[in-house]
């Protein structure tokens, strides 16, 4: 279960272009927390700026893309490894996402 952990934080990095190390995860806030913080509602709040493509027509669909995105990431990363996906689950909701969202 440590590769789904690790592979939720990759998520998180890839999507906020941010570190779990960096300055601003000082303590008991972390980039996990920051994320789940930010979950559902001000998601668009912390997703990388250049990801966002800013056409009209797609920030809604770019923003429940990313909420898809970091919903499984949070799963991924939850607390306990019991509660954390199987890999071939992660690698479906995957595919799941790219074929609505591409």
């Amino acid at each position: 279960m440590a590769d789904v952990y690790s592979f939720g934080i990759m998520l998180m990095e890839t999507f906020t272009k941010m570190k779990p190390k960096d300055n601003t995860f000082v303590g008991e806030f972390t980039m996990r927390r920051w994320v789940f913080e930010s979950f559902p509602n001000a998601i668009t709040q912390i997703v990388d700026v250049d990801l966002m493509n800013g056409v009209q027509n797609n920030v809604r669909a770019e923003e429940i893309c990313f909420r898809s995105i970091m919903g499984l990431a949070l799963e991924c990363t939850a607390n306990l490894p019991k509660e954390r996906l199987a890999m071939i689950d992660v690698l479906s909701r995957l595919k799941k996402i790219k074929t609505e969202f591409c």
